[in-house]
């Protein structure tokens, strides 16, 4: 240890100095990818989002993070821009400053990392965006009286039939409960459907699935919490199942 830096001295003896700079390389890009790596995030975060919160920054990171750890093309992607840069170094100079060779000799890294944490603020937008859209509808469902007691939701393979209490199908097609969306927008029957659960506000509503859970009826269940009831084997579910089986079988 010197007075500001604290140094590694390698000695040799080996004849194979190409296998010593290969595994020199590879210690060193490990080294970077776990120490450096996190550091690196934070300063990129710091710099170019800086209007975000230290707890959003810290939401952002943790999702580029993933990405990284989870994407096997870019983890190998990252690890050789490092160990390129780090056996071309190696091969040049007899030492390094650690701090100063990731600093300023791993810009195709920099820049990779940087990309993913544009892709990483993309997704905590569209996440925040959808949380806060789900609180609205929410907080509108709880100060709104309801239209009626229940209603039965019928959810085959992305597609919604909606039903009273009599089992009388409620007819959810656009001009119905007076949707404001936009004529050059194609609309699927399950956006008609939370059309009109929003606009009865049902006391309770009994989802039947006949195929699985799907990202619609997570939404449901977050917007209408304790007024949904899942149900996936009674007459209706039954008798919609054998329906959607033979659709299938035609369909092949």
């Amino acid at each position: 240890q010197f007075k500001i830096y604290h140094n590694i001295i390698v000695h040799y003896l080996g004849d194979d100095i190409s296998t010593f700079y290969n595994e020199s390389a590879e210690i060193l890009t490990d080294t970077i990818l776990t120490f450096y790596e996190p550091i690196l995030l934070r300063r990129l975060l710091n710099v170019n989002y800086f209007y975000f919160s230290d707890k959003e920054r810290k939401q952002i990171a943790d999702i580029c993070s993933f990405h990284l750890t989870t994407d096997q093309t870019e983890s190998v992607l990252r690890k050789n821009y490092i160990y390129i840069a780090c056996l071309k170094y190696l091969c040049e100079h007899k030492s390094t400053i650690l701090d100063g060779f990731v600093n300023f000799r791993l810009k195709d890294y920099i820049k990779l990392l940087d990309s993913h944490i544009d892709t990483a603020v993309n997704s905590f937008l569209i996440e925040k965006e959808y949380s806060e859209f789900i609180n609205l509808l929410k907080m509108y469902i709880t100060s709104s009286p309801s239209c009626c007691h229940e209603v039965h939701l019928i959810y085959a393979g992305k597609e919604s039939i909606l039903m009273d209490e009599d089992n009388h199908i409620i007819d959810v097609s656009d001009n119905i409960f007076n949707a404001k969306y936009l004529s050059d927008i194609s609309f699927s029957s399950n956006d008609y459907a939370l059309n009109a659960l929003l606009t009865l506000i049902p006391e309770k509503i009994t989802i039947h699935i006949i195929d699985q859970e799907d990202e619609f009826i997570r939404t449901l269940k977050l917007i209408f919490d304790n007024r949904i009831f899942i149900c996936n084997d009674c007459s209706i579910c039954q008798a919609y199942k054998l329906t959607h089986q033979t659709e299938m079988s035609t369909r092949k």
